[in-house]
């Protein structure tokens, strides 16, 4: 009647209190297993990066469409003007004006548009002239015999060039006149 059979277990029914118990065979090997994967990690980790260093010496002078030139990696245009790359594109290729006073700019252009509007302009490639000096522009604009249209066409053209669009038309007809 009296007798009360316990398991055997951690817990002592006589005390008032819990007792701790810690399983320490546990925590060692949990202990030790968690640094043989680290030290693995890191064994796979080390042959990865030797891996992708020897594949990066042998894709260097392969033609990667991704790999950028010089000139693409600098900023887009304007630079301040200490930066990297700042200049003006010239007849004779890149002027480079870094580091330089900041009207070197202005003065650089300003010898461009002087050459060509004393010389002009021949493309090197085709031989082409793009661009006239100023005075034989004038004399082969006025050599042409060039007339100025007129009668009732000319009239009818210059009233639609006055034209604009209105609000109150939506953009759909040109009724309203410039002043």
């Amino acid at each position: 009647m009296g007798s009360t059979k316990h398991e055997k277990s951690f817990v002592d029914f006589e005390k008032p209190y819990e007792q701790n118990v810690i399983g320490f065979q546990g925590i060692v090997y949990f202990a030790i297993g968690l640094f043989l994967l680290i030290v693995i990690t890191f064994g796979l980790m080390w042959a990865l990066l030797g891996v992708l260093e020897d594949q990066a010496k042998v894709d260097k002078g392969s033609n990667n469409p991704m790999l950028q030139s010089e000139k693409e990696r600098l900023p887009v245009e304007p630079r301040i003007q200490a930066a990297p790359g700042f200049g003006v594109d010239g007849p004779n290729g890149r002027v480079n004006l870094e580091l330089m006073a900041p009207q070197s700019e202005w003065w650089e252009l300003q010898k461009q548009y002087q050459e060509i509007w004393s010389k002009g302009r021949v493309d090197r490639t085709t031989g082409a002239v793009t661009a006239l000096p100023i005075d034989e522009a004038k004399q082969k604009l006025l050599g042409r015999n060039s007339k100025a249209r007129t009668g009732p066409e000319a009239e009818k053209v210059y009233a639609e060039s006055r034209l604009r669009f209105s609000d109150a038309s939506s953009g759909r007809m040109a009724t309203d006149r410039k002043r």
